[in-house]
């Protein structure tokens, strides 16, 4: 799917853009709603996972590592998530979200595949990048 960069995202990157604002580091969580990322969404728009091993990563600022091309683009490491066996309250990931690390502001989001963790050793990898054209 595509990946959005809400109303609040994009007033985060202007005024980051225009030094207006200090950065932060990022924390990347899966989501288990389904929802499509809208450019109205928040933080509250997405329930993360919970249960079956899962834990958000913390994703830090100095380690993004970023191309000047055509497009323009960041990325970050591969992200691994291994559970243990099933999510509580909701059993299926339907995407991730990226929020900044202290305000919790939403940054990005974007739906994949479902995926329905059960067994333990069951796995999502992702690899978080940002392309600006």
């Amino acid at each position: 799917m595509t990946l959005v960069v809400p109303q609040v995202g994009e007033l985060i990157a202007l005024k980051a853009f225009l030094n207006n604002t200090a950065g932060q580091d990022q924390t990347l969580k899966l989501f288990a709603t389904n929802v499509t990322p809208s450019e109205t969404d928040t933080a509250g728009t997405y329930t993360e996972a919970a249960g079956g091993g899962y834990a958000s990563k913390s994703l830090a600022g100095a380690s993004w590592t970023f191309t000047s091309a055509s497009p323009s683009h960041a990325d970050y490491a591969q992200q691994t998530w291994t559970f243990t066996g099933a999510l509580t309250t909701n059993p299926t990931v339907y995407g991730y979200f990226l929020v900044q690390a202290t305000s919790g502001t939403l940054l990005w989001a974007e739906a994949f595949t479902s995926f329905t963790p059960a067994n333990n050793g069951d796995q999502i990898l992702l690899t978080p990048k940002l392309t600006a054209d």
